[in-house]
């Protein structure tokens, strides 16, 4: 099992390695494709290539034509079975982290709970790729506060980073009866205000967490992004007197994100490369929005 996923990591760089030959050969056949169309002569720095490019771009069909990159690898089985996601804590948790992730467990379908224990970080990822989960999420905590969430997407990556704010759980509601009980159908998602390139593909992340939900499901989780901060709310909803009667019902729990990482490896890779990091730092850091507008 060690020496298959060594192999299938150096073919997944491999592919990735690739990416950017393959990125200036489709610029060149694009631009023979716009010659030909618009009846122009072909650009002078591809006249000796023409012969094998227009070769290759008869043998091309809708699939092979415009090139794959490793993030559509990451998620191109993601539409074929639901996610299978595991969760657990840092080392040592105390009662509310314990809480927290016992409620987590009810808003993500599919999901299962261990006890860390004295595991290891690669340990986990090791055995949930033998017994095919698609994602690990840890959860952190400060002084009894949960304040961190990672999200590793199985086999390769990518992990998402990410800051925990302003926690209520279901725990913490007093009023029992008024919230509910938290049902287990697979919920409607709603994402909004993830616009840039960087928001779509922390959407993409987020959503590839849930399973297809049943078109009547009445149950609806929203990640709504407003300067570079995303609420999470959690919602049942009723219609007591027909279609334009609709009661929202908060069922919790509730907290903020702020990503500050996303990783092009799985959570135990030290060596993984960055795709994207937070520089709260700089002088520019405050006025620019990375996610959305």
């Amino acid at each position: 099992m060690l020496r298959r996923n060594i192999r299938l990591r150096r073919e997944y760089l491999y592919r990735k390695s690739l990416e950017g030959k393959e990125r200036l050969l489709y610029e060149k056949k694009r631009k023979i494709k716009e010659a030909l169309a618009e009846g122009k002569p072909i650009p002078t720095e591809l006249r000796n290539e023409e012969a094998a490019l227009r070769q290759e771009i008869d043998l091309e069909d809708e699939n092979t034509a415009i090139p794959r990159s490793h993030i559509d690898d990451e998620y191109a089985k993601a539409t074929e079975r639901d996610p299978k996601i595991l969760l657990t804590t840092s080392r040592d948790p105390s009662a509310p982290l314990t809480q927290f992730v016992k409620e987590l467990k009810f808003v993500f379908p599919n999901a299962e709970r261990i006890n860390r224990g004295g595991q290891v970080i690669s340990e986990i990822i090791e055995s949930c790729r033998a017994h095919d989960y698609t994602d690990v999420i840890l959860v952190h905590e400060h002084r009894g506060v949960p304040d961190g969430l990672v999200i590793c997407h199985l086999p390769f990556g990518p992990t998402a980073y990410f800051e925990l704010l302003n926690v209520v759980t279901r725990h913490d509601i007093k009023d029992k009866k008024a919230i509910g009980t938290m049902p287990e159908a697979h919920p409607h998602l709603i994402l909004n205000n993830f616009k840039s390139k960087l928001g779509e593909r922390t959407g993409n992340i987020l959503k590839h967490l849930f399973p297809v939900p049943k078109p009547d499901t009445k149950r609806i989780i929203t990640f709504a992004n407003q300067s570079d901060y995303i609420s999470f709310r959690h919602h049942i909803y009723e219609k007591h007197g027909g279609p334009k009667s609709v009661e929202l019902k908060e069922i919790g729990p509730r907290f903020e994100m702020r990503l500050y990482q996303i990783k092009l490896g799985t959570v135990d890779q030290t060596e993984a490369q960055n795709e994207w990091v937070l520089r709260p730092y700089m002088n520019t850091t405050k006025k620019r929005k990375f996610i959305g507008d």
